[in-house]
């Protein structure tokens, strides 16, 4: 056998030859690790889907806590609407009606805080849940302050109650017995004297010239007027009882107090008379509530007996707030 001399081009063709094989290798080695990189993110996903991780358990878990103190919340906050309904409604039809004042009122109470307020609880987790619950617990937040100003009011208004007792405008301003015929009601009517519709801020009670005119509640005098011989109310007086309160009578023929002077319910202030724009003897009696006329049949006792009536101005009588000379 015959053999060549080794030379660089027989080994630059061998190492050729040579070389293929192992890129071959390495691109099939380089497959089967993609292949099976593949496949095991294919069973983690699946197994993800099947089975939870220690960490997937722990997040679910918090998540389910989380929202179980959030429904919680929500349902505290559903109570404490409730508790604050039932309040409310004591406070309008039982509390203020009792005190006869009107529900209290504050500017914005109802009105909700703009978007942008819970705009940084928006972007978290749970977002929406989160400012539903924002948004339902500041509106209670505002009315508990409503309520809380109302009581404190109320309780102000208890602490005198006894005083407001006799304050309130609650006794006939004349006896009954006296009257010659039926009362001139409160509201609108055709004026006798200046012939035209008008309201009629109170109450005529037609009586005897010279009758007694009688303080229904306590007070201080705030004026007294001797008025136009043949216009407007005549001989007349405004007092004061506080707590919103005042009354007027007028058409007197006489004026028996003076101003700034401390009156007792049932106290005779003056009598019966016909001057102003009057067309006969009769007392006009008013009860004015925080400025406006409110119609005085309202305010009178319908359980009042005779003789409790007279008891009451025997009293007022008897007692003075002037000291002796």
């Amino acid at each position: 056998m015959v053999r060549f001399p080794f030379s660089p081009r027989h080994a630059a063709a061998a190492g050729a030859s040579d070389g293929e094989p192992l890129r071959l290798h390495i691109y099939r080695l380089l497959r089967k690790g993609l292949v099976v990189i593949i496949v095991v993110c294919i069973v983690n996903l699946i197994f993800s889907f099947v089975f939870r991780t220690p960490k997937a358990n722990r997040i679910a878990a918090e998540r389910d806590e989380l929202l179980l103190r959030m429904e919680a919340l929500d349902d505290r906050i559903r109570a404490a609407q409730l508790r604050v309904d039932e309040l409310h409604a004591r406070d309008v039809n039982v509390y203020r009606p009792l005190f006869g004042v009107d529900s209290l009122h504050i500017a914005g109470i109802y009105t909700s805080y703009p978007d942008s307020v819970y705009r940084s609880l928006a972007s978290r987790p749970f977002g929406d849940r989160i400012v539903a619950s924002w948004q339902t617990l500041d509106a209670l937040t505002r009315r508990l302050y409503l309520q809380s100003r109302s009581l404190d009011t109320l309780q102000l208004m208890a602490s005198d109650k006894e005083k407001m007792a006799t304050a309130i405008p609650a006794i006939w301003p004349i006896d009954k017995r006296n009257l010659r015929n039926s009362l001139g009601a409160y509201g609108g009517r055709f004026h006798p004297i200046y012939k035209r519709y008008i309201k009629h801020e109170g109450l005529d009670m037609p009586a005897h010239i010279g009758d007694p005119v009688y303080a229904t509640g306590n007070g201080v005098v705030r004026s007294v007027d001797n008025g136009l011989r043949s216009r407007g109310y005549g001989k007349q007086i405004l007092i004061d009882h506080g707590f919103g309160y005042q009354t007027r009578y007028a058409h007197l023929s006489r004026i028996d107090v003076r101003p700034g002077q401390e009156i007792r319910r049932g106290e005779q202030i003056g009598c019966v008379g016909n001057t102003g724009g009057s067309t006969g003897a009769h007392l006009h009696y008013e009860v004015i509530y925080r400025g406006h006329t409110v119609n005085p049949i309202n305010y009178f006792r319908r359980d009042m007996s005779t003789e409790d009536f007279e008891r009451i101005i025997r009293s007022a009588r008897e007692t003075t707030y002037e000291p002796n000379d």
